[in-house]
């Protein structure tokens, strides 16, 4: 329950924090991994719902918003005919790029009163993930 609660609260205050960009929490999470990723070549949605560990459809979903808002581009991929190449636009890159800095500092607010304790509580939470105690879209 404890959990359940400060996520809730950090929630709050990511949806604040991004309130004044027009974006919601998993909008900025795939829009920012999309640009992050973006550098490495073609991405496909697949990748990148696997990479945010996002639920597919739900990244459809969220994609289709973004490619509404001019952020995101679904192109043709040069090597799978029946896949799209997800890109980011000059106006997806800047968005992302300022909230990337908005989400850190409130992140940084949030977690400030664990101060010396921040540290080890985001290696235990990096633990459980990489024990695969976390599954996509939970």
């Amino acid at each position: 329950m404890l959990l359940w609660q400060i996520t809730n609260r950090w929630q709050a205050a990511q949806r604040a924090a991004l309130k004044p960009y027009g974006l919601t929490h998993v909008q900025f999470v795939l829009l920012a991994a999309l640009t992050w990723l973006g550098t490495e070549g073609p991405i496909t949605q697949k990748q990148l719902a696997d990479h945010a560990a996002t639920d597919p459809m739900m990244t459809s979903q969220v994609l289709r918003a973004l490619e509404a808002a001019g952020y995101v581009e679904r192109l043709p991929h040069p090597t799978d005919k029946r896949a799209r190449a997800l890109q980011v636009t000059n106006a997806g890159r800047e968005v992302a790029n300022r909230t990337v800095r908005v989400v850190a500092e409130t992140d940084h607010r949030f977690f400030e009163p664990l101060g010396d304790l921040a540290n080890p509580f985001t290696s235990s939470l990096q633990r459980l993930t990489s024990r695969g105690q976390l599954t996509r879209g939970a």
